[in-house]
């Protein structure tokens, strides 16, 4: 698969980030690497290609490579991608919604929040309707729909629709499959991210995910991690 789009990323010994000299909202709490992380996703996940970055970290004194995949996860530039579960073949979008589609990623990408996420949300429920409710289109939406919530800081809601994408993708596609993978790493994440009273109450929910979905070893430490902050949020 051949990258259309080419990115310089800039993160300054205190945390700023920009994107082609573009500064880029991070919001209080979060690592900039991750809003690069998901500004580039909502790119690829746009143009249906990978997009190739080139990061300078001044923090860490590092520069590298990377490649952001429309499913949002990462690899080295060059790699040859052999375990991408194929999907089943559906009918295309038309072209009033993806058109529609495209324009959401745009605001998404501006960070113009006040019309990327409602127009994200009207989207999923249209999508729901006309191909139906687990369709690769509906669950592409809603994935884009998650990343937005990362970028304005809903933790909760993006920690519901990862869990929710993962259980999804695992019913679909079936365990191991780099979707499902990368949805119960985001839904982990993003639980972390949220206030301790939050987190005590979706955790069930997560856990149980985290069990179902992948196997037990590969879900170890970030489930031992999730222990202990429900326990020191209960004592």
């Amino acid at each position: 698969m051949n990258t259309s789009t080419r990115y310089q990323a800039y993160i300054s010994h205190d945390g700023q980030l920009s994107l082609d000299a573009e500064p880029q909202v991070v919001p209080d709490g979060i690592d900039p690497s991750q809003v690069l992380l998901q500004v580039l996703h909502i790119q690829a996940a746009g143009s249906g290609t990978p997009v190739l970055v080139h990061v300078r970290d001044d923090r860490t004194g590092s520069e590298f490579d990377i490649e952001v995949l429309p499913d949002g996860t990462t690899r080295p530039p060059g790699t040859q991608d052999t375990s991408a579960a194929p999907e089943a073949p559906t009918s295309p979008a038309s072209d009033d919604l993806a058109l529609r589609l495209a324009a959401a990623h745009e605001a998404g990408r501006a960070h113009n929040f006040e019309t990327a996420i409602p127009a994200a949300d009207a989207l999923i429920q249209e999508f729901a309707v006309q191909y139906g409710e687990t369709a690769p289109q509906t669950l592409k939406a809603a994935q884009f729909r998650a990343d937005l919530a990362v970028l304005e800081g809903d933790y909760a809601y993006a920690t519901a629709s990862w869990t929710w994408l993962a259980l999804t993708w695992y019913d679909g596609l079936g365990p191991g499959m780099r979707l499902t993978q990368v949805a119960a790493g985001n839904a982990a994440w993003t639980w972390m991210q949220l206030p301790r009273e939050e987190a005590v109450t979706v955790a069930p929910d997560l856990l149980s995910m985290l069990k179902e979905v992948t196997t037990p070893d590969r879900t170890q430490s970030i489930r031992a991690q999730i222990e202990e902050r429900l326990l020191q949020a209960t004592t």
